[in-house]
């Protein structure tokens, strides 16, 4: 297996057991490179369920979506700097002051804790969210237009990249540089549901696209064979690969 197909891939770990957690990290993690642990998993064990993934040498992605005041998210922040995780998560409606301070809280932990710095991530508009969403919320313009004018905003506030639909990925390294991570949970194989996602690519043609991580959880976590779902999004992976390079 290419190792950096398998760090691209992370898995969601949104289920309500920390064993259940645990079975699908000894399962997976060596077929995936970073495990989500989001609001489900972190409110039920809080840490505990970090500590879990990274004692079994896997890379956590913390999807807590912070979203408050600017000191209350720096404070938060700064103690997200001290799980190791790897990504953590903020939402770019929180403004260019919340972010940047954001930012400023986990560098500021890296070199007073001795710490890693975790890559700080914005939330632009939720993969759930549709063009008569955005209507219903007040705000006017496309999806599109939305979620890079959000990415231009954390890439000035000093962000490490966001949260986007696959298809919204070019447009936003356009926008903002190659170099800008682009992390995106809207991805579905050909033969699978599309849940609440409504803004979708197979993982093949997201990473094609630029994607630097893809985020896939029921289609593997509800699968009857998880490993097996594992294995044919890297398959999808690497197919498109073969396509793009004959091309």
């Amino acid at each position: 297996m290419d190792p950096a197909i398998k760090n691209k891939i992370i898995i969601a770990l949104d289920v309500d057991s920390l064993e259940r957690a645990r079975e699908l990290v000894a399962q997976l993690r060596f077929s995936a490179g970073v495990f989500k642990i989001g609001k489900q998993l972190f409110t039920r064990y809080g840490p505990e369920a970090l500590t879990m993934a990274h004692r079994m040498g896997s890379a956590v992605f913390l999807d807590l979506k912070f979203h408050d005041i600017p000191h209350t998210v720096a404070g938060a922040s700064y103690e997200v700097a001290r799980h190791g995780v790897l990504l953590f998560t903020i939402h770019a409606l929180g403004g260019f002051a919340m972010m940047q301070q954001a930012v400023a809280a986990v560098h500021q932990a890296a070199e007073t804790l001795h710490v890693r710095r975790p890559l700080v991530l914005a939330v632009t508009v939720l993969t759930s969210l549709a063009q008569a969403d955005l209507a219903a919320l007040g705000i006017s313009g496309g999806i599109e237009d939305q979620v890079v004018r959000l990415a231009q905003l954390a890439r000035s506030a000093g962000v490490d990249g966001v949260i986007a639909s696959p298809r919204e990925i070019e447009k936003i390294k356009a926008a903002c540089g190659s170099n800008f991570l682009v992390v995106t949970p809207g991805v579905r194989l050909p033969t699978g549901r599309a849940d609440d996602q409504k803004r979708i690519l197979t993982p093949g043609a997201a990473i094609r696209k630029g994607a630097d991580y893809i985020v896939v959880g029921r289609a593997v976590i509800e699968a009857a064979n998880p490993l097996a779902a594992v294995h044919e999004i890297i398959k999808d992976i690497e197919c498109e690969n073969s396509e793009d390079r004959s091309r």
